[in-house]
């Protein structure tokens, strides 16, 4: 042989080789689809966003995110259709948290404990979540350890207010003389807010078009306080069920069935005041709120407009009020906890219920698509992507990222985050979760519109909810 054609065999060999290892990669290496239905507002926009700019996928395939975004008030009701169609779109939701029951019972949800077992580090990440989260996001039975989502973005109901407003000296001076108390200013005094103080606010800042307002005249007429009040979806529910927990009162405890009651519990006297209290409070809102289609989205839009004092809403929503592209009160703002009951030890219960949504798996969901979405869903847990996303308007519930000293300094309202965590409930994750809430939501329209009191109206929701909880074994 000579060497020349030693030479040739030895570089056959070679690119045989290499062919042979580029065989087995582009055997293994593919496209992967991961096809997503999420509410379309900041915290998913900015999940995609992160993913198209960032996300390489360890296995080597091609991994796509094809999201569709669906509007809030639609949410619900287009991925009960695609799921109870049959069509198998979605292999990846972002799920209300109320929404576990139903779809995990309809067999639509992939319980996740195999997934979480299988991999020792992805535990213990996920055990790092807030428990209150981790319950709300990721359990069914609630509270059990059948695990089923992981969290996308938690969300707390926070005060938003203006400085320019309530901070103004003749506005501080005049609030004095009239309740003889300080007109919360700082982010730490709305913390210390009480309902009555909430109240008292919207009184002092009622003003017609004209009158002065910090000084000049109001281009409009103004109000001093909104949160929501709509009929829509779980508008006035997700607020109301944080009066009635906070003044001592209850809604129907799953967790409890079947032994725990409907009647006697959620039209309770307490349950009764809290709804009295929180329609006690309608009247100080813009006059909106009187027709029952003050949602999250029109209560935001008012502020941002420059004709509320303050405003609870959801952290998700708040980003829009820092732009000044979307908001006129954008260098003027200053976040709280969302206001308080003073227990009879003086302190302040701040129960509320929990906003935010998980991501879920479909059970239809391949092995392949499920090994690239576990590795997706790692990547947005992971230290560093949570710490981004806080940044940039989201929230964490991972304890070892909202705990560090650098979180509080992303975002105004994030002072108030960690301190909400511990005050986090949630409603019902039953199957029959979305009739309990409808007709809820239908009693409570008709309360916050002024056609029917609170006690009739609680007693009313109080008879459905034993009546169907009944019939499906979860009273006895």
């Amino acid at each position: 042989m000579t060497l020349t054609r030693e030479i040739n065999r030895i570089v056959m060999a070679a690119g045989l080789a290499a062919s042979l290892v580029l065989g087995a990669t582009f055997a293994f290496a593919g496209e992967v689809t991961l096809t997503m239905a999420v509410p379309d507002w900041p915290p998913t926009r900015i999940m995609k966003k992160f993913f198209d700019e960032q996300y390489k996928p360890k296995s080597g395939n091609t991994v796509k995110l094809q999201v569709d975004f669906i509007p809030w008030p639609d949410f619900y009701t287009r991925v009960n259709a695609s799921l109870t169609s049959g069509e198998r779109k979605y292999n990846f939701i972002v799920s209300d948290s109320q929404w576990l029951g139903a779809f995990v019972e309809g067999g639509y949800f992939r319980k996740i404990n195999d997934l979480l077992n299988a991999d020792p580090e992805f535990m213990k990440t996920f055990k790092d979540i807030h428990p209150n989260a981790l319950n709300s996001y990721s359990t069914y039975p609630h509270k059990s350890e059948n695990y089923y989502g992981f969290p996308q973005f938690p969300d707390v109901l926070v005060n938003f207010a203006r400085k320019d407003i309530i901070c103004h000296e003749a506005e501080q001076k005049n609030f004095m003389a009239k309740f003889n108390q300080k007109l919360p200013c700082t982010g730490e005094e709305l913390d210390a807010m009480t309902w009555d103080d909430f109240k008292n606010v919207g009184e002092f800042f009622r003003r017609k078009k004209g009158e002065m307002l910090a000084g000049k005249p109001a281009e409009d007429d103004f109000y001093g306080i909104a949160f929501q009040a709509g009929k829509s979806y779980d508008f006035s529910s997700m607020q109301i069920n944080g009066f009635i927990w906070q003044m001592g009162g209850d809604i129907w405890d799953e967790t409890q069935a079947p032994t725990s009651k409907a009647e006697g519990v959620v039209n309770s006297p307490a349950a009764v005041k809290a709804l009295e209290k929180y329609l006690s409070l309608i009247a100080y809102m813009p006059p909106l709120a009187k027709t029952g289609t003050m949602d999250i989205f029109k209560s935001d839009e008012l502020f941002r407009q420059g004709k509320v004092a303050m405003s609870v809403n959801w952290i998700g929503l708040a980003e829009a009020s820092l732009d000044p592209k979307t908001s006129r009160v954008s260098d003027n703002l200053v976040f709280g906890m969302m206001p308080g009951t003073k227990g009879a030890d003086g302190k302040l219960v701040r129960w509320s219920n929990i906003g935010g949504q998980p991501f879920v798996l479909t059970t239809w969901t391949t092995d392949a698509q499920i090994k690239e979405a576990v590795e997706f869903v790692k990547w947005w847990l992971s230290s560093n992507i949570q710490h981004q996303f806080a940044a940039a308007g989201g929230q964490s519930a991972i304890k070892s990222v909202y705990s560090d000293p650098k979180y509080v300094t992303y975002r105004p309202w994030n002072r108030a985050w960690a301190p909400s965590l511990d005050w986090q409930k949630d409603v019902w994750h039953v199957p029959q979760f979305f009739e309990l809430l409808t007709q809820q939501q239908d009693q409570y329209d008709l309360a916050i519109t002024g056609r029917q009191d609170a006690k009739t109206t609680q007693d009313n929701i109080a008879k459905f909810q034993q009546r169907l909880l009944k019939e499906v074994g979860l009273i006895k």
